[in-house]
């Protein structure tokens, strides 16, 4: 695939059931109209010229209760779009509130099938707070531009709540809220561009975020697939969901007042209810059909799901609708625009009542089938009606408000007549696709693009994540790097000007696919402020603290998985308790320490030997590894870190085998990674500890000193040439 053609979008919406045809719309609370934005958003991303490749990237479930088409890896959507499917987590299906301890893998995951592509995409576009929190940390491993689109949002998902006296434990509990606003913040502080369906949105949803940038925000609303939704022709048979709905009706040829949606609180649809059974004139003018998801037996539903169903099955029975309301158990995704077709066949309205609605595609997608809309004066409806003239705001709370929208809209001829060539004209020209998607585009042309041919770049002074998405560096090759040099800063990269600037300019002529790793004992803002000093470019890679901190791509994004593995029985204060009164030891200073790392200064006259120490809290059975280098640093570390532990996740992490990593090393603490396959090179000024090394096939002792040593391991090695380009089977950790 070349670099220098089209865009690749990559599109992350990682819960509910995603498939290319009749999607399970309704099933439950998180299969709505986002599962349909993403998939239709894809598709015609695909189709424009400019756009080389669409991954719409989702959650793998193989689980009997639902389809085998989610368990497929992979499925072609056109000859430029495809759905491709990861693990995350357990195999069965899961609502999006438990995904949260699973979403790291996904993360692992997604960048495994980027390397698999071999290029890394121009966008990542992210739906959802918990896409957000994969795409952004794998963005800022690739440094690639984020775009987000939030769907709904955790802070107003709260606040409503809590003002509907739900209590905060019982929210916290089944919503996991904190969790989800923590990743919508992260989110909202490293997209390059957020994309709202509303004006409303970002001024009184969005607001109310720390990490609030109005002026990364744009609204684009989302389109509505024309050659699906479109009115009715002359002549126009009724469609099989006719059949349905006159099991229920005495007259099905009535107006019908439709509603679709899910079987939700926040959807509102029993005040519907209520307003139609109330109202004699009502029920005389028209049929209410509602459509609320499919099910089975509402006994095995979700609490949620259940109770609304149960309030409304109450309703119809009090008011004694039967006969004048249906409400099918099954429908499939073809049926919908039927049922719009059908509800301007008889003259009659749609309705969304929602308390609360972001948007409301459903607004859309029956305005393009030529029927007049009543909705909530909540959210995106505003921005509909205002753009296509097409029907009604009312207060969701206000019966009478309900009913008499409804009796204007089913006994004024003239006006629905409007209502309906109002929103046939105006939503093709703000609410087609094709418009969104150019829009969509023109905003993503604005960003820097890689430079794929460039290794190295000024350094990024550090903390680089201050402007993410925006400036750039050209310097990442974590996805498409097929060997790796590995290097310490002390002793061993710096050290003398002359060698580094030649092993600079060797690594920018010779080393187009050669990513660069800094491997050191020096905490992150040491490291940095080392690189800069010496004008070395900003690697690809950081393991820093002797190992226990690893940090991708030029926003220094951390590898919380890393982190997670090596706090297993990390015991940090029982270790510094264990520690205090051994002699001819001294904690370095509160700069040098760090979550996983504990640093001492040690007087070998006094002290014990370094065996003596790492025995003595054993004894105290404290699990911990020591480094020992330059005769005078010890740093304590939990037992699963090392610079060698870290290099070798990263290899199985990144898919590429140890053998194409070249560690040059000078100390104690780069033993770990200099043993075993890596190719490695000690240079010439090492530390008397490391002399031991000498003699192991795999590790070249250089003459010269510094970078001078690195220089000739490129040649020993022929590093630059044609190494053996077997591929293991790529595992994540």
């Amino acid at each position: 695939m070349s670099h220098n053609s089209g865009l690749y979008i990559i599109l992350v919406s990682v819960h509910g059931l995603i498939r290319g045809h009749n999607l399970e719309l309704g099933r439950d609370a998180d299969n709505g109209g986002q599962t349909k934005y993403v998939v239709e958003l894809a598709s015609t991303l695909a189709k424009h010229p400019d756009v080389e490749r669409v991954d719409l990237v989702t959650r793998l479930v193989q689980d009997p209760k639902v389809s085998s088409d989610y368990a497929q890896p992979v499925e072609i959507l056109s000859d430029k779009a495809q759905i491709i499917r990861l693990a995350c987590g357990p195999r069965r299906y899961l609502r999006k509130e438990v995904l949260w301890p699973y979403l790291d893998t996904f993360a692992d995951e997604l960048l495994r099938h980027i390397r698999k592509v071999g290029k890394i995409p121009n966008v990542i576009h992210t739906h959802y707070a918990d896409a957000g929190y994969v795409g952004s940390r794998v963005a800022g491993w690739l440094g690639t531009p984020l775009v987000h689109t939030g769907h709904s949002l955790g802070r107003v998902k709260l606040q409503r709540l809590l003002e509907h006296g739900t209590k905060p434990e019982s929210i916290e509990e089944n919503y996991h809220i904190s969790t989800r606003i923590e990743a919508e913040e992260i989110t909202l502080g490293g997209a390059a561009l957020v994309i709202a369906s509303t004006h409303q949105e970002v001024e009184e949803q969005y607001s109310v975020y720390d990490r609030y940038q109005p002026q990364r925000m744009v609204v684009i609303p989302p389109g509505v697939a024309l050659e699906r939704f479109y009115p009715v022709s002359d002549p126009w048979q009724n469609p099989p969901i006719y059949q349905k709905l006159q099991r229920f009706l005495q007259d099905p040829d009535k107006p019908m007042i439709t509603a679709i949606s899910r079987p939700a609180v926040r959807k509102n649809v029993a005040t519907l209810v209520k307003a139609f059974g109330e109202d004699p004139e009502l029920r005389n003018l028209a049929n209410l059909v509602i459509v609320l998801g499919n099910r089975d037996d509402i006994t095995t539903m979700e609490s949620g799901p259940r109770q609304v169903l149960t309030e409304i099955f109450q309703l119809i029975d009090r008011y004694d609708l039967y006969g004048h309301v249906a409400y099918p158990k099954h429908h499939t995704s073809d049926d919908v625009p039927d049922l719009y077709r059908l509800t301007a066949k008889t003259r009659g309205v749609f309705i969304n009542p929602a308390l609360t609605e972001p948007f409301g595609l459903t607004l859309i997608e029956a305005t393009a089938c030529g029927v007049p809309i009543i909705a909530t004066s909540d959210g995106g409806p505003r921005d509909i009606i205002g753009a296509c003239e097409n029907g009604l705001l009312v207060d969701p709370l206000n019966i009478k408000d309900i009913q008499n929208a409804l009796r204007r809209s089913l006994t004024d001829a003239e006006q629905w007549q409007r209502w309906c060539n109002n929103g046939l004209v105006n939503v093709r020209k703000h609410f087609s696709w094709q418009s969104h998607v150019e829009q969509y585009l023109e905003k993503v042309r604005l960003f820097p693009q890689q430079k794929v041919q460039s290794l190295l770049s000024p350094l990024v002074a550090f903390p680089a994540t201050e402007h993410p998405g925006w400036n750039i560096p050209d310097t990442n090759r974590l996805p498409t790097a097929d060997r790796f040099l590995v290097t310490e800063i002390d002793n061993t990269l710096l050290g003398d000007q002359e060698a580094l600037e030649k092993l600079i300019g060797r690594i920018r002529n010779e080393g187009q696919t050669t990513g660069v790793c800094i491997a050191t004992g020096r905490t992150l803002q040491s490291t940095l402020n080392m690189l800069e000093e010496w004008r070395f470019p900003m690697p690809d890679l950081l393991i820093t603290s002797t190992g226990s901190e690893i940090y991708y791509g030029p926003q220094i994004v951390t590898d919380t998985s890393w982190q997670k593995h090596i706090s297993y029985n990390w015991q940090p204060e029982a270790i510094r308790e264990a520690m205090k009164n051994i002699p001819g030891l001294e904690l370095q200073s509160t700069e040098a320490q760090t979550k996983f790392k504990i640093s001492y200064f040690v007087d070998p006259s006094i002290s014990p030997s370094y065996r003596e120490i790492i025995r003595h809290l054993r004894r105290q059975q404290l699990p911990v590894k020591g480094v020992y280098s330059h005769s005078m640093y010890l740093d304590l570390l939990p037992i699963r870190a090392s610079k060698g532990d870290a290099l070798r996740y990263i290899a199985l992490k990144w898919g590429l085998p140890v053998k194409r990593f070249l560690v040059a090393g000078a100390s104690g603490n780069d033993e770990t990674m200099l043993a075993g396959n890596t190719l490695a090179v000690v240079v010439g000024n090492y530390s008397k500890e490391i002399h031991k090394l000498r003699g192991y096939a795999q590790i070249y002792f250089a003459q010269g000193h510094y970078a001078w040593g690195i220089l000739e391991a490129l040649d020993h090695y022929d590093f630059f040439g044609n190494l053996s380009q077997t591929q293991p089977e790529m595992v994540l950790v």
